[in-house]
């Protein structure tokens, strides 16, 4: 029998064809918000992401840190720091409730890294949380405190890529007092943690890393492990981080997702599938997700970015983003028909820094008074007026924009159009010219403007239609909120 033959039966098989009939249920449309907790043992170190692959490179900040805090990688290696993570102030009731207090909709759990650590009781693997390091179920806890709380839950797998990522732990050093000596990866003992890819090794030396490896045998564990995961956890969201891992053995994953949700919900699928392929011939058949940046404009079909205030893990040299570009980016997207998916990274103990604590409050603030305008939100005719529009220069770019009164990003629900101004007008005035009453303001014929308000402001919002476009006066002379405010337009 094949592996993907042991999947849940259901209407979605896994093709192609098949699984392109997919529909993005409303839950992640109308989100709009989620928080990710990617935390596992590279948590440990404090010292920024990958921390588990550059340990091995000779010449990196954390081979480097690593040797100088723990021990050289021949001598202990990174089975000896999965055994330090003790999340020993882990308290999940406590963090979903700053969370949900944030905005938070959905929340995502990271359950394996490219570290090949299981965060969850693992059938397949031995190296889990709850046989080493932590003793505990972390992704079974944040499950149960997410549905405590009526949050969908998702979880994050980044396994794919380990065969290929972690073939460093093969090598040694090439000079120093340690040059020769292996690494711990190439122990026996351990070849069920450190993957048996000395061949990937050999080969990554003479044509370099690749993101997937061809290897057959690791296709069919992936695949077991993940199914592993979705059976015991039937998640409402799997994040894979990069494209559909291994052909028809991703896909089949896929369909055994959507149809565990199809039967766990009536008949109806309540699942989202994530991948960073932007060929819509593979996005189609889920979600298409972003890392670490946005979309130039209005995309045709829901999507998500992927970010995070600061490192991916936790890293004492990090500096974070502000509480303003957070909410600033939050209102990008959504006006662009995404989701917004960001990580607070926790520290080894399970705790929030106080930065990270503050930024969750600034948001709560922000998004008791604006949330009307992000949550159950479809994109207006156009996303976004103004000369100031973030343009990623690179992957990974998430420009800090400075934004000024003649930007705006709209949203739509109901009779009701929404325009976040993203700059504050001091003269009490603001202009918003995509209602322009001139040839090329065709809205006029379908808008009738019964009533304008400011969120978060009591008084009253004068409006006036105009050829250059609708002109709001009456402003307060305090803004509502510190960081974009919005225009609640309010149609007959």
């Amino acid at each position: 029998m094949e592996k993907w033959e042991t999947i849940e039966k259901g209407p979605f098989e896994p093709t192609w064809e098949s699984l392109r009939q997919y529909e993005c249920p409303d839950w992640f449309r109308d989100a709009k918000l989620g928080i990710w907790a990617h935390w596992g043992p590279q948590s440990v170190p404090m010292y920024g992401d990958w921390y588990a692959r550059n340990m091995y490179i000779e010449g990196t900040d954390q081979y480097y840190h690593h040797w100088r805090v723990y021990g050289h990688p021949s001598k202990h290696g990174w089975k000896d720091v999965v055994k330090e993570w003790k999340a020993e102030n882990f308290d999940p009731e406590y963090l979903m409730d700053l969370y949900v207090k944030a905005g938070a909709k959905y929340f995502c759990a990271l359950a394996v890294h490219h570290d090949n650590f299981d965060n969850w009781d693992s059938k397949y693997n031995r190296w889990n949380a709850v046989n080493v390091g932590p003793k505990k179920d972390i992704v079974g806890m944040f499950k149960e405190a997410a549905r405590k709380r009526g949050l969908p839950f998702g979880v994050t797998e980044h396994l794919g890529a380990s065969f290929s990522w972690w073939a460093v732990n093969k090598g040694c050093d090439k000079s120093g007092p340690y040059a020769g000596i292996p690494y711990d990866g190439n122990d026996p003992e351990y070849v069920d943690f450190y993957h048996p890819n000395k061949d990937e090794y050999i080969k990554q030396q003479e044509s370099g890393f690749v993101w997937y490896t061809e290897n057959s045998w690791w296709h069919r564990h992936w695949f077991d492990r993940i199914k592993d995961l979705i059976d015991k956890y039937k998640p409402d969201l799997l994040y894979s981080d990069g494209p559909l891992p291994f052909d028809r053995y991703g896909l089949g994953i896929v369909a055994h997702l959507y149809n565990t949700s199809i039967k766990e919900h009536g008949g109806v699928n309540y699942a989202v599938y994530t991948q960073k392929d932007r060929n819509p011939l593979v996005y189609s058949i889920g979600v298409l997700d972003i890392e670490r940046s946005v979309q130039k404009d209005k995309f045709p079909y829901p999507w998500q970015t992927d970010t995070c205030v600061g490192g991916w893990f936790y890293d004492v040299r990090q500096k974070y983003k502000s509480a303003k570009q957070v909410i600033e980016m939050l209102v990008d997207i959504v006006a662009k028909n995404g989701n917004l998916l960001l990580n607070f990274p926790l520290r080894p103990d399970g705790t929030l820094d106080d930065e990270c604590i503050n930024i969750l409050n600034k948001m709560a603030e922000w998004i008791k008074i604006n949330g009307e305008g992000i949550y159950g939100t479809r994109p207006w005719y156009i996303a976004q007026e103004g000369s100031t529009t973030v343009q990623p220069k690179h992957r990974f770019d998430e420009p800090d924009v400075e934004y000024t009164p003649q930007d705006y990003r709209f949203t739509q629900k109901g009779n009701c159009i929404y325009a976040f101004q993203l700059g504050w007008p001091e003269d009490g005035m603001a202009l918003i010219k995509s209602f322009s009453a001139g040839e090329s303001g065709p809205l006029l014929r379908v808008l009738d403007i019964e009533k304008v308000e400011l969120l978060g402001y009591d008084g009253k919002i004068n409006f006036e239609l105009k050829k250059e476009g609708l002109l709001l006066t009456g402003l307060p002379k305090k803004r509502p909120v510190e960081y974009a405010h919005c225009f609640k337009i309010i149609c007959r």
